[in-house]
């Protein structure tokens, strides 16, 4: 990948810092399917994820302060009924003592394995579901019935991602007939799509940003793994594309709408790059990439509300590993800190500039003699 001059931004210092191994959720087996998707969800109370388990349809639920291993295998487990229908369950503040059998709502309405599950952003109790049937349905979860219906006639194939703009009112969807989507989802209308953002046959992922934006990751007719901005009123050519490098793994996107950073992380890579968005061009700014020794699997994004904002923290994800759930960080640094590293920067570069004007007379001196 390219690397640009960093322009001058308050976020161009935030790094990345990994949990100590005390914090970290350990002896936890982390599903084996190939499914493009976060395996992990986290609140401020909890960290949920997909765990691997005979029959599947299994799931792990941890107090976010239990962060050792569970003794007993059963505890692992809370299982899923029918692959079509999606359940709901509530889970004690104080964590499970024993596992759930009993969910409080079961909604049934696909026809086939359901693939994704976002809530409503401001409205209580509605929740989005998008199935392998290609059908999208919006719940009440109150009442368990669907209120909402998106058919096969709006999404011909598999969809791959669904979210939600911040007010509530709009969907953005990408599909695998190439197509990302701008729909209303109380009258089932698409107000907005662009055909092929990405050239490449891998799958599209789509989330809203601000300013009505939208922001897709995907891959170019060579395979090469690209992030394109676009403004949802005129979609024929994007605000900005880059291209950045030729792994093959699909880049899950993660928008902070405070501080205006997309994270992307992507599956089998050991990095979280991330950048600014901005209302001038070229609007989407490589800030940095946090880096580790370890793959992960799938990740985990922590709300707002869930960080410790007294320490500078702006974002937190949960990294799965094959047997292990890590908590990374992400921290501004304070301005007598940055203040601090710029002057141990500068003592650094007289050092060196001393050093080599040393060596040059050294070498004048071998010549000399």
């Amino acid at each position: 990948m390219s690397r640009q001059v960093v322009r001058s931004s308050k976020f161009r210092h935030v790094f990345g810092q990994p949990a100590k191994a005390d914090q970290c959720y350990e002896d936890v087996r982390v599903s084996q399917t190939t499914w493009d998707s976060g395996f992990c969800a986290v609140n401020p109370k909890f960290v949920a994820l997909i765990c691997e388990a005979s029959g599947g349809g299994a799931f792990l639920v941890l107090p976010l302060g239990k962060t050792r291993a569970f003794s007993h295998p059963e505890h692992r487990e809370a299982p899923v009924s029918l692959a079509s229908s999606l359940q709901v369950w509530e889970i004690p503040d104080g964590g499970l003592t024993l596992p759930l059998r009993e969910s409080v709502v079961t909604l049934e309405g696909h026809t086939k394995r359901v693939g994704i599950v976002v809530w409503h952003p401001t409205a209580q109790n509605v929740l989005l579901s998008a199935g392998c049937d290609n059908v999208i349905l919006v719940w009440d979860v109150g009442t368990g019935a669907a209120v909402l219906t998106l058919g096969s006639d709006v999404h011909p194939d598999t969809i791959y991602s669904v979210d939600w703009s911040r007010d509530g009112a709009l969907i953005c969807t990408s599909c695998r007939d190439k197509r990302v989507r701008i729909i209303e989802p109380r009258k089932g209308t698409v107000v907005a799509e662009k055909d092929r953002p990405h050239e490449g046959t891998r799958p599209v992922r789509a989330v809203f940003v601000s300013d009505g934006k939208i922001l897709t990751t995907g891959f170019s007719r060579m395979s090469e793994r690209q992030v394109a901005l676009w403004d949802t009123k005129h979609l024929e050519e994007p605000l900005s594309l880059q291209e950045l490098d030729t792994s093959s793994g699909v880049l899950l996107p993660f928008f902070d709408p405070d501080t205006n950073i997309v994270y992307l992380c992507g599956k089998g890579d050991s990095s979280i790059r991330y950048f600014e968005i901005t209302s001038e061009a070229p609007f989407l700014h490589y800030l940095s990439m946090f880096s580790s020794k370890e793959s992960q699997r799938g990740m985990g994004y922590m709300p707002k509300r869930g960080l410790e904002v007294n320490k500078c923290e702006i974002a937190r994800f949960y990294k799965l590993h094959e047997r292990r759930c890590e908590p990374i960080a992400m921290t501004v640094p304070r301005k007598d800190t940055v203040a601090r590293l710029e002057e141990e920067m500068k003592k650094l570069q007289a050092t060196v500039q001393e050093l080599q004007q040393r060596l040059d007379r050294l070498e004048e001196t071998v010549q000399a003699k």
